[in-house]
C-alpha cells in the first residue's frame, strides 16, 4: 500500500524557477500573515542578529525560547563593548547550556573585529561579513538579509528540506556538491525586493509546513510548486558517523568548609569550564558511586559515573589538568557544561 503522505501531496503544476514571480508572491503573503514572533525577528540590530543566527546553529529554536537564551545573553551583553570587554568566565557563563562553547568564543572574536576593524559599524556587504571571526557563509547571509535587507541567499537545515523537496532532488544533501547546487537555487529564488522577508519564509515554511516527519503538504503555500511526490523521504543524507558509548568517572571531593574541587576543561569542544575531576576507571574501584547520569555530546552517548572521595584520598591529578577548590557560593557563577551543573544541584 502506497504512503498516505505520498497519495495526499498534490502534484507540482508549476516549475519554481520559471514561474518564480508567482512562488516568490504566494510565499511571501503566507508569511505576512503566519509570521511567527520570534524575538529575533523584532529587531534589524546587527549586533543582535549575529548573536542569534550563531545561537540557533546548533540549538533548537524551542530552547533558546522557552530559557529566554537570547534575551539573557543581550541582557548580560547588550552592545558590542560589553561582549568584547568581557571576561572569558562571564562570556561562557552566559552561553551555559547551549553547548559547542566555541560559538560563544567566535561572538566576542567578531564583536572585536568590528570594533577594530569596522569602527563598530557592522559591514554590509555578505562578504565582509564573512571575513569576521567565526562567521560562515550562511550566517553572513544572514546578517546581510536580516539587518540590512541585502539580497543574500541563506542554506540552512529548513532551507535544505524545502529546496530538497520542491526540486526533487535526491542526493545527499550534506555533500558539497549537494551544497552548491542548494545555494545555487536559493540565490536564485531569492526576492530582491524583499530579501529579509523571503530568507524568514523560506526558512519558516521549512519549520511549520515542510517539517521533518510529517509535513502539511495539504496546506503548504507553494505545493503547486514543489516537484517530490514522497517529501518525508528528502533531503537525503550520507549514513552518519555510528554512535559511540563513553564510560566517564569523576569524583565528588568536598571539604568541610563546603568547598568542591573542580577541574578546568582544557579539550577544545569545552575549553574554559569547570566541571568534576575525572579520573581512571581503576583508580576509582575502592570509592562508592554516589550517582549515575547519561546524556548525549555529538556521536557520544556519555555514562557519567560519579565516585565519592575525601580529600585526603584523593588520587594524584593528571599531568597538565587544573584542579581548585571553589566555596560553594562561587558555583553558580562558574561556567559550566550542562551534565556537570545538574550532577552538583543534585548533591548539594
Amino acid at each position: 500500500m502506497p504512503d498516505v503522505r505520498t497519495v495526499l501531496k498534490p502534484a507540482a503544476t508549476r516549475d519554481p524557477l520559471r514561474n518564480v514571480r508567482a512562488l516568490r508572491n504566494a510565499l511571501l503573503h503566507w508569511f505576512d500573515r503566519r509570521a511567527t514572533d520570534y524575538p529575533w525577528r523584532r529587531t534589524t540590530d546587527p549586533y543582535a542578529i549575529l548573536v542569534s543566527e550563531i545561537m540557533l546553529q546548533q540549538t533548537t529554536v524551542e530552547a533558546v525560547i522557552q530559557n529566554r537564551r537570547f534575551e539573557r545573553f543581550l541582557e548580560t551583553f547588550p552592545n558590542l563593548e560589553s561582549l568584547a570587554n568581557a571576561s572569558e568566565d562571564k562570556l561562557l557563563r552566559a552561553w551555559e547550556g547551549l553547548g559547542y562553547y566555541n560559538r560563544a568564543r567566535n561572538i566576542q572574536k567578531a564583536a572585536r573585529a568590528v570594533l577594530s576593524e569596522h569602527g563598530g559599524e557592522f559591514p554590509t556587504d555578505p562578504g565582509a561579513l564573512e571575513a569576521l571571526p567565526g562567521v560562515g557563509r550562511y550566517t553572513a547571509g544572514a546578517v546581510a538579509s536580516f539587518a540590512f535587507d541585502q539580497p543574500a541567499p541563506i542554506v540552512e537545515a529548513n532551507i535544505t528540506r524545502v529546496l530538497s523537496r520542491l526540486f526533487d532532488y535526491h542526493e545527499p544533501v550534506n555533500q558539497s556538491s549537494a551544497q552548491s547546487q542548494l545555494w545555487a537555487w536559493s540565490e536564485a529564488l531569492l526576492s530582491s525586493r524583499s530579501p529579509r522577508a523571503f530568507n524568514s519564509a523560506l526558512m519558516e515554511l521549512g519549520q511549520s509546513h515542510c517539517s521533518v516527519r510529517l509535513p502539511a503538504c495539504l496546506q503548504c503555500p507553494i505545493n503547486d510548486f514543489c516537484h517530490t511526490r514522497d517529501p518525508a523521504s528528502l533531503p537525503r543524507k550520507s549514513p552518519r558517523r555510528k554512535t559511540v558509548a563513553v564510560q566517564e568517572h569523576v569524583l565528588f571531593v568536598r571539604r568541610r568548609s563546603g568547598a568542591v574541587l573542580l577541574s578546568r576543561e582544557e579539550g577544545a569542544r569545552r575549553k574554559g569550564l569547570w566541571r568534576l575531576p575525572e579520573r581512571p576507571q581503576d583508580e576509582l574501584v575502592d570509592f562508592p558511586v554516589l550517582a549515575t547520569q547519561r546524556y548525549g555530546i555529538t556521536h557520544h552517548r556519555v555514562t557519567l559515573h560519579i565516585h565519592h572521595c575525601s580529600p585526603s584520598q584523593l588520587p594524584t591529578a593528571p599531568a597538565g589538568t587544573t584542579e581548585q577548590f571553589h566555596a560553594a557560593s562561587a558555583l553558580p557563577g562558574l561556567p559550566m557544561p550542562s551534565p556537570f551543573r545538574r550532577a552538583l544541584n543534585n548533591l548539594l
